[in-house]
């Protein structure tokens, strides 16, 4: 392998067919460009599914509830379904075990003022298993807490941009502000993946809301957190069965869609991923194809240097060269010209999915941040030096075979 001269007649020998060589090599760099190029496009694609939902939990559910579009036990149509506290009581007393985290939400749009600076803004009203489910960043204070549900607080948590509105660079915490007339203390602020939406609003207890708006029990929807060690096709039968017990619970059509619906992350988590799956598949086809095509064609290079060389491998044997030193020559002259092509190709393909021009452009078609992972280069090496071992084993161990008298009377 370190055999200084073995590399001096391997160079002397690219050198004397440096058109095959470079034409065989660009097969080679062009598979695995063509290869890490589709790559990065399918993890862009999956980085875009990923942050499309990066403010939410993976194992969210959500219960939501419209009016009725058919008739239902002498019920008519256009009936409004509510939720209430007793049915956020029954999903979670009935699947205790198949739930990690649960609240309620109540929508609201309220005017928050601080001194002389006021505006209307987007209030959410919850319960505390809501910050793992919304994926909510504490950056000062505290979220809300059982207490403050139990003894109905006026108690508010801030997005940072509210905060920025109301009080620009000095402090929120501890401060009380105007909500639509009665006063509540900003007991934290903060932060949201989600954007600059989902941190220009406002949390407080949901049995704060139902207390000062309306005085009843009603609850917009439903969120909760499935277990976690459920299998997504678990996952999947235990939304569907929740959906059935509360149409059969709230006297709905079973196939009225219109007046209840279970969002169930685990069914489009399945979806992305045998979506992405496949895709996967497209790509190792299609580059393997490519690759194959590359490794034919140095096979077939080393075909012709071979048999240029016919003579020197019988004199060599004759003067007592073992068939393994000829096999070992030829292959570590192919590995090397597949080695160097293929990196050249992959060191291409990672800078061209880098360019800064380049993501904009694919980031208008949802292809978001477009890279190729650590294991796939560690991946594609490996299949670089299989695949010089390929293309030099099988001419070099005939190369290796002929007997030295063929040899010298070859022409």
């Amino acid at each position: 392998m370190f055999d200084l001269d073995r590399w001096r007649e391997i160079f002397q020998s690219i050198n004397k067919n440096r058109l095959r060589s470079v034409m065989s090599g660009l097969t080679v760099a062009f598979a695995i460009l063509l290869f890490t190029l589709l790559f990065g496009v399918v993890s862009g694609l999956s980085n875009s599914f990923k942050s499309a939902f990066a403010d939410d939990a993976q194992n969210m559910m959500v219960v939501r509830v419209w009016k009725t579009s058919k008739p239902y036990k002498g019920l008519q149509t256009g009936r409004r379904i509510q939720l209430r506290n007793n049915d956020y009581d029954f999903v979670k007393e009935e699947y205790e075990k198949n739930i990690q985290y649960q609240t309620a939400r109540i929508y609201k749009s309220v005017s928050i003022k601080y001194k002389n600076n006021a505006d209307n803004y987007r209030l959410r009203a919850v319960h505390p298993d809501h910050q793992y489910l919304e994926k909510t960043i504490i950056d000062e204070g505290r979220y809300l807490n059982e207490r403050d549900l139990k003894e109905k607080s006026k108690v508010l948590v801030i997005g940072r941009l509210l905060k920025k509105d109301l009080f620009g660079e000095k402090p929120a915490l501890n401060k009380r502000v105007n909500v639509n007339g009665s006063s509540f203390l900003i007991i934290g602020v903060f932060s949201d993946d989600g954007g600059d939406n989902e941190e220009r609003q406002a949390y407080m207890p949901v049995t704060t809301a139902q207390m000062m708006y309306g005085n009843n029990d009603y609850i917009s929807q439903i969120n909760l957190g499935y277990n976690p060690n459920l299998s997504l096709d678990a996952a999947i039968a235990f939304g569907n069965k929740m959906e059935r017990d509360l149409r059969k619970r709230m006297n709905i059509h079973p196939d009225d869609q219109s007046a209840l619906s279970v969002r169930n992350m685990a069914e489009a988590n399945k979806g992305v991923g045998q979506f992405m799956f496949i895709l996967y598949i497209i790509v190792i086809f299609v580059g393997s194809g490519t690759l194959i095509a590359g490794i034919i064609g140095i096979s077939n290079i080393m075909i012709f240097v071979i048999k240029e060389r016919t003579k020197e491998f019988g004199i060599r044997k004759a003067l007592g060269a073992k068939p393994s030193s000829i096999v070992g020559m030829v292959v570590q002259e192919s590995v090397l010209i597949t080695t160097l092509a293929g990196y050249l190709g992959l060191s291409l393909g990672t800078y061209i999915l880098s360019l800064e021009s380049l993501q904009e452009v694919l980031e208008k078609y949802f292809i978001k941040e477009p890279s190729v992972s650590p294991g796939i280069v560690i991946g594609a090496t490996i299949v670089l030096i299989l695949s010089g071992l390929i293309a030099g084993y099988v001419p070099a161990k005939k190369a290796a075979n002929i007997k030295p008298i063929e040899a010298l009377r070859a022409d």
